[in-house]
């Protein structure tokens, strides 16, 4: 049984507006057991009970984040994480060190380099090839995934082993980089990744564990309580975790509230989608006896438009080959779908008609209208159906679609933080798409205009997973000046369809809770879980200038009534 806990002398965001009054919540057993006023509470509240006072900070739900890879997440902090480094001497040095710090053993494996979370943009083109990763890592093999993560630098060791060469192929969802003397210059995008990836040796289930709890603590430290792990399958040089959670859950190290989303891999086909279906049945029934939810399916529709493998509509404004004379594409200029319409479509009303979530990746315009596509279709062979599909990133959505979100009833899953203009989108998104497209990305007030759920989640270790940053970016369309000064200083990318802080706050909180099927948390209200988060001020005061709600942080941590993260 958890403590009693009145929080006293702050504000209360219930996960749909902020109380007109209530100050104060009270906690027992695990769940919320009142809010009101500090005086209404002192009134009935026990002198026994533990008391905080939150001087005046926000109360909100704890955030539930709809869309992170956790373990990836705490496997790269644990890692050669390059997430910190700023331009390109920092990612070299930080690999250099790494490299001192870790030499090889005798476990096998163990002379591999592993990481990620560098930045494209910290280099010129073509300047991070195998030769300079060799410079710093020598003859161990690496591997080092961006922080997209939809493509990888990998050195000549790696590339040596894996056997990657002037005459290898493209895969057919993926594309390898090459020197203008038609080598691989050391850049694999996408399915391009597993070519070295698939040498990688497995994670031990202690990694993986390790992993989990890094990322775990990480996330309560930012006020997230709940989430779905958004790929549950083997995945660009990462095991599948499914067994990592399956001991969390029964270990107690993770709450109900950690769910997951089943890979469905890109290479499915129309004949193999019954085998599909089964296998995933099984899988949801066997994580299931361990308390770990995976009622969701995940499926990539296509890749990202910096390296054009977004699937859209109409050409590329440049068509050109990548650096190094690579990738043009897809053989019509308009990017990669990595499944086809037809195969997207029989998938998807399978999986439905087996009771689960689709759990959607979609950049390009043609992706987030064959997503549509597929609930659409769902919905006309199971009108009944109870599921609650969603559609993660929606950066491109044709106009014509914006209002098929709510009369599909797909939810948009937002990435916040991406809806800004930072370096990768002036200097990599925007040239390649237009001035026109430009105009469609991102249309979160649109979208929630016309009657569409909403739900939030970070895509950690992409971006950070702090929601306040990416509120902030909801609310303003700027990048937090806490995370750059510089590049929030740029112009607000299409102001028009940015969201009040209530929608969004509501979006992260209840929006996202309600889409992973937890219904007894993301509100504020007697006898819902206390899962709660508390910030150091109240960013939802009339007062406060909504260009420092990146200032807001989170102080406080709450899961099951439990505190989990004190930063007091």
């Amino acid at each position: 049984m958890t403590d009693s806990l009145l929080l006293h002398s702050g504000y209360v965001f219930t996960g749909t507006e902020l109380h007109p009054t209530a100050t104060a919540v009270l906690v027992q057993d695990g769940q919320i057991a009142a809010l009101g006023t500090d005086a209404e509470l002192e009134d009935t509240c026990p002198q026994a009970v533990r008391r905080i006072d939150l001087q005046g900070g926000l109360i909100t739900p704890g955030f539930v984040d709809a869309h992170v890879h956790m373990v990836m997440g705490g496997m790269e902090r644990n890692a050669c994480d390059l997430t910190a480094a700023d331009g390109q001497e920092e990612v070299l040095d930080t690999i250099r060190a790494y490299v001192e710090e870790h030499p090889a053993t005798d476990r096998p494996g163990s002379e591999w380099i592993v990481g990620g979370g560098w930045y494209k943009g910290d280099f010129p083109p073509g300047a991070a090839t195998a030769e300079l990763l060799d410079t710093v890592t020598g003859d161990r093999p690496a591997y080092l995934i961006n922080a997209d993560h939809h493509g990888a630098w990998v050195n000549t060791a790696a590339l040596q082993r894996a056997g990657v060469t002037a005459d290898t192929p493209d895969p057919a969802d993926g594309v390898i980089e090459h020197a203008p003397d038609g080598s691989p210059c050391g850049i694999l995008h996408e399915g391009a990744m597993n070519l070295v990836g698939d040498l990688l040796p497995e994670h031990t289930p202690e990694e993986l564990a390790a992993g989990l709890s890094a990322g775990v603590e990480y996330l309560h430290s930012v006020g997230v309580t709940g989430w779905q792990e958004a790929i549950l399958g083997d995945y660009a040089g990462y095991s599948d975790v499914s067994a990592a959670y399956r001991r969390a859950r029964e270990q107690g190290v993770v709450t109900e509230t950690a769910t997951g989303a089943l890979w469905v891999p890109r290479d499915i086909t129309v004949e193999s989608v019954p085998a599909l279906v089964e296998d995933f049945v099984r899988r949801r029934e066997e994580n299931a006896r361990a308390g770990f939810t995976s009622r969701a399916a995940k499926i990539m529709v296509d890749g990202v438009p910096e390296n054009r493998t977004a699937a859209m509509l109409e050409a590329y404004c440049s068509c050109e080959r990548l650096t190094g004379g690579s990738s043009n594409a897809g053989p019509d200029g308009r990017g990669l779908a990595y499944l086809d319409h037809e195969v997207l479509l029989a998938v998807g009303t399978a999986l439905d008609a087996a009771g689960f979530d689709l759990h959607f990746h979609a950049i390009g315009d043609r992706a987030v209208r064959w997503a549509l596509d597929t609930v659409e279709a769902v919905h006309a062979v199971n009108p009944d159906t109870t599921a609650r599909h969603h559609i993660a990133h929606i950066q491109i959505v044709h106009p014509d679609d914006v209002p098929r979100f709510a009369s599909t009833g797909a939810a948009a899953n937002l990435q916040a933080l991406w809806a800004c203009n930072d370096a990768q989108m002036q200097d990599q998104t925007v040239p390649l798409i237009g001035q026109e497209r430009a105009g469609w990305q991102y249309p979160f007030h649109s979208i929630q205009a016309a009657g569409a759920r909403l739900c939030m989640g970070s895509d950690w270790p992409v971006s950070t997973p702090d929601p306040w940053q990416a509120l902030h970016v909801a609310v303003n369309r700027t990048y937090p000046p806490t995370l750059d000064a510089a590049v929030g200083k740029n112009p607000p990318l299409e102001p028009g369809e940015a969201l009040e802080l209530t929608t969004a706050l509501a979006a992260y909180t209840a929006g996202s809770a309600w889409q992973l099927h937890l219904e007894d948390r993301g509100r504020i209200e007697p006898g819902m879980v206390a899962d709660l988060a508390v910030a150091d001020r109240n960013p939802l005061a009339p007062d406060v200038d909504p260009l420092e709600i990146c200032q807001t942080r989170t102080v406080l941590t709450l899961s099951n009534g439990e505190v989990v993260h004190d930063g007091r």
